[in-house]
């Protein structure tokens, strides 16, 4: 398993675009869908591996997937 990089807000939700989500609402938190499921991406500078695990885990992408839309 791909371990997860260490990415900023901007850089993730860049990723989540690629991969098919749009932003809803952008406050302290961005709002994101894609019509079925809606994610909550915090505003960090570096978002911690276990809270991008769990946007992944709830935007149904794997570490790799993520990783390619990365790019």
């Amino acid at each position: 398993m791909t371990k997860l990089p260490q990415l900023s807000h901007e850089r993730v939700v860049r990723a989540l675009k690629k991969a098919g989500f749009t932003i809803l609402r952008e406050g302290k938190h961005i709002s994101m869908t894609d019509g079925s499921r809606i994610l909550i991406i915090p505003r960090h500078h570096t978002i911690k591996q276990g809270t991008l695990k769990q946007i992944l885990l709830s935007a149904g992408l794997t570490v790799e997937d993520f990783i390619r839309f990365c790019r």
